[in-house]
């Protein structure tokens, strides 16, 4: 079910503040602060005089930035992969209700022609009220391990390839801003070397130990995909691919926090590995997400929801069914400061996507993407004046 929530859109020329709120500023503190948004831009924050703008009034209440999913695949009986206009609408308008007004939906590891579609598909998306903002996509395969395949289907694995990377980039209309890869694979660093400045390749679905990864990202690999999750793990005398990632400054790493695919007390560990500013939070999230317990399909495999886990017939695990927001609530409950599960969601996906000059954190200039909250996390309004 959606939860209640009110969409707060005027039309452009008309004026906007939102008064007393506790603000997370960009130096992500919480700070009492005005707000005032003018042509869908925040044009100042600070102490407001009153003067016949429309005014809400959201003393007591948090105000944060908008969240952005970088990793996800669907939502209410959607997915990415259906390469149609209403799965993209549809998932955009839950996801905006959910306090994510950015989107990066994920493919699955499929065949070419299909990933051509869905990328054409995105291509001639238009973003609008009450939804979220597609603001890329996110390639999950197929350069990935045949031997660490997860959910994805072995039998669309192909090897990393620069010319057919580059037909999804262009098919996509340049929308196409991360790449799933396994560095060991054949091809796979010359990959990354070739498109680098163009995309952003992250290490996911591997096999690598820790030389293969670090040989990656000094290629220029700079994120890994779902951390601990469809990787090596962390072992005190081979590191993996954790280790790799934590070692490296310049690496992002996506962590599932749906309370399923990873231990809280890993989760806390993690966060104190790499610190706040590079750590993002996903939801890795399925069509099941919103929708009630039982038979859905990922990538064409068959997946079972029941409760809070998505399984494929054999027990791996399928993505999650928790949508982001939620992810971060259950990361401060599980004791990270709320600063830093709140920068995880917004700035730090922000920032992987380079959408950091638009989006991402509340500062003048900016869009106004906003989510206000009683102090509980519950949420009150999202705010979309962005036209």
């Amino acid at each position: 079910m959606l939860r209640n929530y009110l969409l707060f859109y005027k039309e452009r020329g008309e004026n906007v503040i939102i008064k007393n709120g506790n603000v997370f500023q960009k130096d992500f503190r919480f700070r009492k602060a005005d707000i005032l948004i003018r042509d869908g831009k925040i044009e100042k924050i600070g102490s407001l005089a009153e003067t016949g703008e429309e005014v809400m009034d959201a003393e007591g209440k948090l105000v944060i930035p908008g969240l952005t999913d970088l990793h996800f695949h669907g939502c209410v009986g959607y997915d990415f992969c259906d390469g149609t206009e209403e799965a993209i609408t549809e998932m955009a308008k839950y996801q905006f209700s959910q306090g994510v007004t950015g989107i990066c939906p994920a493919t699955m590891t499929l065949g070419k022609d299909r990933l051509l579609k869905i990328c054409e598909t995105a291509a001639t998306h238009k973003n609008g009220a009450g939804m979220a903002d597609l603001v890329g996509i996110n390639l999950e395969g197929p350069f990935i391990s045949p031997d660490r395949c997860g959910a994805q289907n072995p039998e669309y694995v192909h090897r990393p390839d620069a010319d057919f990377l580059k037909g999804l980039i262009t098919a996509s209309k340049g929308l196409t801003r991360l790449v799933t890869i396994a560095p060991e694979e054949e091809g796979a660093l010359e990959c990354i070397r070739s498109l680098k400045n163009q995309i952003r390749f992250s290490v996911g679905h591997t096999m690598a130990d820790y030389d293969a990864a670090v040989r990656g990202f000094e290629a220029g690999a700079r994120q890994v995909t779902h951390l601990f999750n469809a990787m090596s793990g962390m072992n005190h005398r081979a590191p993996g691919v954790v280790g790799a990632a934590a070692d490296n400054p310049n690496v992002m790493a996506e962590m599932i926090c749906d309370g399923i695919h990873i231990h809280p007390a890993v989760i806390r560990n993690a966060f104190r590995m790499f610190g706040d500013d590079r750590i993002i939070l996903i939801s890795d999230s399925m069509r099941a997400c919103g929708m009630e317990d039982g038979d859905y399909e990922l990538g064409g495999l068959p997946v079972v929801k029941k409760g809070n886990r998505a399984t494929l017939q054999d027990g791996t695990l399928a993505g999650s069914v928790t949508n982001l927001f939620d992810c971060m609530v259950n990361v401060i409950r599980m004791g990270i400061p709320a600063e830093s599960a709140i920068k995880a969601s917004t700035y730090n996906p922000a920032k992987a996507l380079g959408l950091l000059d638009r989006i991402g954190s509340i500062e003048e200039g900016k869009e106004a993407k906003l989510v206000i909250l009683e102090a509980d996390y519950t949420i009150v309004k999202v705010v979309n004046n962005s036209l």
